[in-house]
């Protein structure tokens, strides 16, 4: 019977790795929040997200 070594092969998924990350962060933040539920802003202060608005110039340089 062969055993694959181990050595060397480890692959890390590095999108699947900050998942985990923001899930975790999102638990934490639930767990000390008064209420049943979390608001969207306050998810979004809890995963950093920013909003970008675009600005109009109203046309010019068309």
């Amino acid at each position: 019977m062969r055993v694959a070594s181990g050595g060397g092969t480890a692959v890390q998924d590095h999108v699947a790795l900050a998942e985990i990350e923001l899930c975790g962060e999102l638990m934490i933040a639930a767990s000390a929040a008064d209420g049943e539920r979390l608001s969207l802003d306050f998810i979004d202060e809890v995963l950093r997200v920013v909003r970008v608005v675009e600005q109009r110039d109203g046309g010019a340089g068309r």
